[in-house]
């Protein structure tokens, strides 16, 4: 089985080292097991090279679209794992691989494009029944209504880039600016406090199988998970994954909190309501009484060991050669996946 990593980013200098520190993490984990093709795109065209080590990026023949697609009708790839987290990434490229005919992990484009919306998703799985925070979408030069506490976040932008916490009115200007930065539109939304959680749902076909919940901690001073809690950069620049420890993040055990049926039966309605295939992962918040409020929606896994449905999967004793296993029988339910 060769398997397609599609990587980089035509777009975003962030979301192609992004995505090259994934991809490499999840190369790096299941070589092994796997035969890997490489297909590394920038704004400049396509390369294929040997790793995801940038003299070897480097090193690759740049290539205009139609030589790559030659490339890939010669390669013969079984399968793609979609790798780009840019916007044009989750949702172009996707849309071309189902143009060439290469099944994919993952959701679809048209999935993608659909909640990379963050307003649109909310009203999606809001009329599935799942309660989310009020809020309102402001466009150029329009000034927000809801008193604070609030969250002000671009709409179309993920790892929290340009997400702000505001207590007060007089915080706005500068919050709205730096969302502003992102996005032409702002998604300004009231508060929820309490805990945070994420659930991830696999969909083997048959029925959908909820993960263990993970839990972040809260910082009262500043009670919102920002881009530095999840992504680091050295002094030169390079971006690195944050350690996965008990003081960054923490895994539920189902039958200790009596709130993980709650978020199961919740995200299972997101699931079904966006129309979500193979996986997807939702976060939430909980208030002290125990109400339970959709946040947002993030349906991509680079089967990274770091990467959370990996993390959530490895608590439920399932590895992650086993979960690639069992996405690939999703994904090529007509092939016979098994251990090398």
């Amino acid at each position: 089985m060769k398997i397609l990593q599609l990587v980089g980013s035509p777009s975003s200098s962030f979301y192609a080292q992004l995505s090259r520190l994934y991809a490499q993490d999840s190369i790096a984990a299941l070589s092994d097991r796997y035969e890997f093709l490489i297909a590394y795109v920038t704004k400049e065209g396509w390369r294929f090279p040997a790793s995801l080590q940038p003299e070897d990026i480097d090193r690759a023949e740049l290539l205009s679209l139609p030589a790559a697609l030659t490339v890939l009708a010669n390669e013969k790839p079984t399968v793609a794992l979609p790798q780009m987290f840019c916007l044009p990434g989750m949702t172009i490229y996707r849309s071309l691989l189902d143009v060439l005919q290469i099944p994919y992990i993952g959701n679809p484009g048209s999935l993608m494009a659909l909640t990379a919306d963050k307003a649109k998703t909310k009203v999606i799985v809001a009329s599935g029944g799942v309660p989310v925070p009020r809020g309102e979408i402001l466009h150029k030069g329009e000034e927000p209504t809801l008193t604070p506490p609030v969250v002000v976040k671009p709409v179309d932008a993920d790892n929290s880039l340009g997400v702000s916490f505001v207590r007060q009115a007089a915080e706005y200007g500068e919050a709205l600016a730096l969302a502003r930065q992102e996005s032409d539109r702002v998604l300004v939304e009231e508060f929820i406090p309490g805990r945070e959680v994420r659930c991830g749902i696999l969909d083997l076909g048959k029925e959908l199988i909820c993960l263990p919940l993970e839990e972040y901690p809260i910082n009262p001073a500043y009670p919102i998970r920002t881009v530095e809690s999840k992504i680091k950069a050295t002094e030169t620049g390079e971006l690195y994954l944050t350690a996965k420890d008990p003081t960054k993040a923490w895994i539920i055990p189902p039958a200790s909190d009596p709130i993980t049926p709650k978020v199961w039966a919740l995200a299972k309605l997101c699931h079904r309501a966006l129309g979500c295939r193979h996986y997807s992962l939702f976060d939430f918040r909980i208030t002290p009484p125990g109400a339970v409020y959709f946040l947002e929606a993030g349906l991509y896994c680079s089967f990274s060991p770091k990467s959370v449905i990996v993390t959530m999967a490895r608590s439920a004793g399932i590895t992650l050669e086993d979960l690639l296993d069992k996405m690939l029988g999703a994904v090529l339910p007509e092939a016979q996946v098994q251990a090398q």
